[in-house]
């Protein structure tokens, strides 16, 4: 039976072959797209497992508490408990192999314009220290490996503000198995043990990492991009590519149904079961959507290149981190084809009925309010998500996707009725012989009718929560850049409850920073005396101020300036760390005098530019070489990784958008020309009963717009209700509307789809001649 089915998909002369082939091109763009999706998944956890060696020196939070007043832990002593922390650290080592500790050093977090560069300092004990990935020994005192990334920076670069922030010379290059990403910025440097040793931060490690530690001490500098996050934003983006891709299939399915129907009545009179033409008619479709699921991998081939350059994590990927797994593969493999058997099951279910009751004539009976149950469903699971966000990434990725999915569903099955509501309520109001003509049809069958726009209204919902929710991160994590006055400042120096960074600053220091071509200002920013005496761990220790002598604020707007004949002002550490300036803020008064502030240790130290790239990283330069214990910050530096994962958010919603809409398009299109072929005879009866042509035309003009239009705007305020309840339940961010540009490109969409619509009609003339109404 199946390849007699086969044989009558193949057979049946151009137009099947035709139709076969948009069905195995629709299937092959949308499985190369999904498993690209799959894939930038996959590549996700493949890209977070090759830094984890940088957390070989990572602290948990139950070393952080044993660690002595002057910040080193048991391990910088070189004391015999080096071997037991190691297993803390992530790694593993062998009771049974002698290992030379390895010193090792984090200068977390560092940046270069705007770019998160991490920096390892390492010194071997012996020769038996463990050696980090991608490298072919360790770097001695002097020496260092850079990323490929970096390495070109440092050649082409000026030294001055690039290179020299890095002691020694580059030896080499940094091996891929050690990178997230061919972009990625690593420098891993040799020191002299003793040296190392003596620096506050550093730890001996004998093994390694291969895992994160169980709960870090602050931040992990191999913790890679969060997976739960991608793998939940990816999942809905694979559903949402899959829905219009099914959509389509079966759309296709019945682009030549009244032929089909007519051959499978005929087989139902010679004795043909409803089962062997559930398969016939199921088997079109499914070996076109098999053989374009297999063309699919081909596809996907094709766009590894091309995926593994956009920039998802902010990062591109490396193109063997995309990869399938073998599940993936197979669940891919089988279930693409078997939706396409059902949806084509589904939209030639009216065959199986009986030989006289698959006639065209036969009027379905009219959708249920029952319909909008799995559309209400979806709300109700993402509103009951709502204050209640699962703590696991599974628990959030089945909560939030099924609830999209089951909303995509929902509107699909909800379609028709509501496309029943509103013809009832249009034919209600209007006298016009087109309206009523087309209203009435859309009354009695409305199935038909929404069936044209489905994958269209499916698009606008997808194309409106994928907005709401990238513009509203936007809006909520946009000012990480700050503002044009803050983007001048450099400021290095200790943070937190660290102790200062020094008793006072060169003059040396002070004169080269005043060399720098776009310096602007310096201001120092002294510890307060008081400051010792709080409790590190009190919620207060953070906002200790700091003293700055009034002739310092002068020269830096950005931070705000003192009260009228002040000498020193109080400035909290948000003053000098702030995204927005706080150039109108006058700030207290402190009880000291000028000299007495300058006798004070110095805590940080801030510097204006003219805004420059080169100007900042320069200032930046100056202050590592002079100051190598603490770090320079850039409110550009705070920024850049949220904002390139932004960045590669909007891309991936790009992506989204120029793929659903022009197979919604094409859908739409051949379902309006399917529904033509379908409804020829009944037509061709109305030319030839005098009913002008023009009539009839805007009789599927309004057949076709009216449950575009209806079922758009339900689509799109779902959309924006999916996307609160998600923004509130993930991020607890209240939904930012999209501006005047979203609501002009979805009426811009809604004006091609009218035009698509209307290019269709010609059809009208050549179908419905009068050797339509002879042989109907």
């Amino acid at each position: 039976m199946i390849v007699f089915a086969l044989r009558l998909a193949v057979g049946g002369g151009r137009q099947a072959v035709a139709r076969l082939l948009t069905v195995t091109a629709a299937a092959a763009i949308g499985v190369g797209l999904l498993l690209s999706t799959l894939a930038a998944v996959n590549a996700v956890g493949a890209t977070n497992e090759r830094i984890l060696w940088a957390n070989s020196g990572a602290k948990s939070r139950t070393e952080s508490r044993t660690e002595s007043p002057d910040g080193n832990s048991d391990a910088s002593n070189g004391t015999s408990g080096d071997a037991s922390r190691g297993t803390s650290n992530g790694t593993s080592p062998s009771a049974t192999t002698a290992v030379d500790p390895l010193w090792w050093r984090d200068h977390t977090p560092e940046f270069y314009d705007g770019r998160e560069l991490l920096h390892i300092d390492v010194a071997a004990t012996g020769p038996a220290s463990p050696v980090p990935p991608g490298l072919p020994g360790l770097p001695t005192a002097g020496e260092y490996y850079a990323s490929p990334a970096l390495a070109k920076l440092i050649r082409e670069r000026p030294a001055d503000q690039l290179a020299d922030r890095f002691p020694g010379r580059l030896v080499g290059e940094i091996g891929n198995a050690a990178l997230a990403s061919p972009d990625s910025l690593v420098l891993i440097g040799g020191q002299d043990p003793a040296a190392l040793a003596a620096r506050p931060g550093s730890r001996q490690v004998t093994s390694i990492a291969t895992a994160l530690p169980a709960r870090c001490a602050g931040d992990c500098p191999g913790a890679g991009t969060r997976g739960d996050a991608m793998t939940l934003i990816l999942s809905v983006v694979a559903g949402a590519l899959l829905f219009p891709v099914v959509i389509f299939i079966g759309t296709a399915t019945r682009l030549s149904a009244a032929t089909r129907e007519q051959r499978y009545a005929a087989m139902r009179l010679v004795g043909a079961t409803p089962r062997q033409i559930t398969l016939i008619a199921a088997a079109e479709s499914t070996l076109a959507a098999a053989v374009g699921t297999l063309l699919g991998f081909v596809v996907f081939a094709l766009l590894r290149p091309l995926v593994a350059t956009v920039p998802f994590t902010g990062d591109r990927f490396f193109i063997e981190d995309l990869t399938l797994t073998a599940v993936q593969s197979a669940a891919v493999l089988l279930g693409v084809p078997l939706a396409a058997a059902a949806a084509a099951r589904l939209a030639l279910r009216r065959v199986t009925v009986s030989p006289l009751g698959v006639s065209r004539r036969v009027t379905p009976g009219p959708p249920t309010a029952w319909r909008l149950t799995p559309l209400l469903a979806g709300l109700a699971e993402l509103g009951w998500f709502v204050g209640r966000r699962p703590e696991s990434t599974n628990g959030q990725t089945a909560a939030y996707l099924t609830g999209f999915l089951m909303i995509m569903l929902g509107l699909v099955v909800a379609g028709p009725w509501l496309t029943m509501a509103a013809a009832r309520a249009v034919a209600a109001r209007t006298g016009r012989p087109a309206t009523l003509i087309a209203v009435r049809r859309l009354a009695d069958d409305p199935r038909a009718g929404f069936r044209s726009v489905a994958g269209l209204v499916l698009a606008l919902f997808v194309t409106t929560a994928t907005v709401a929710i990238i513009g509203t991160i936007d809006a909520n994590r946009g000012v990480l850049g700050g503002d044009p006055l803050t983007r001048t400042a450099v400021e290095h120096g200790a943070m937190g409850d660290e102790p200062p960074m020094a008793v006072a600053v060169p003059e040396q220091v002070l004169a080269e920073l005043k060399a720098v071509p776009g310096f602007r200002g310096v201001a120092l920013a002294h510890a307060d005396p008081d400051r010792a005496g709080r409790d590190p761990s009190g919620p207060d220790a953070w906002a200790a101020p700091l003293l700055t002598a009034c002739s310092d604020l002068a020269q830096i707007r950005s931070v705000g300036h003192c009260a009228p004949g002040a000498a020193v002002a109080a400035v909290p550490p948000y003053g000098f760390l702030s995204l927005r300036s706080e150039e109108a803020t006058q700030w207290p008064t402190a009880p000291v005098t000028a000299e007495e502030v300058a006798g004070l240790p110095v805590q940080s130290i801030y510097v204006t530019t003219d805004g420059s790239a080169a100007a900042r990283e320069r200032v930046r330069v100056v202050l590592a070489r002079a100051f190598p214990d603490q770090h320079a910050r850039m409110v550009q530096d705070w920024g850049s990784a949220q904002q390139k994962q932004l960045a590669g958010w909007r891309q991936l919603a790009d992506v989204v958008l120029l793929t659903t809409l022009p197979i919604a398009g094409c859908s739409l299109a051949v379902s309006v020309v399917a529904g033509l072929s379908d409804r020829r005879r009944p037509f061709a009866m109305l030319r030839l009963t005098g009913a002008p042509l023009r009539l009839l035309q805007r009789v599927i003009g309004l057949e076709s717009a009216l449950p575009l239009l209806v079922v758009s705007a339900i689509a799109i305020g779902t959309g924006f209700a999916a996307a609160a309840m998600f923004l509130r339940s993930q991020m607890h961010y209240d939904l930012v509307s999209p501006g005047a540009v979203f609501f002009g490109l979805v009426l811009l969409g809604l004006v091609a789809s009218l035009g698509i619509i209307a290019s269709t009609l010609p059809l009208l003339r050549r179908i419905t001649g009068p050797e339509a109404a002879r042989n109907g």
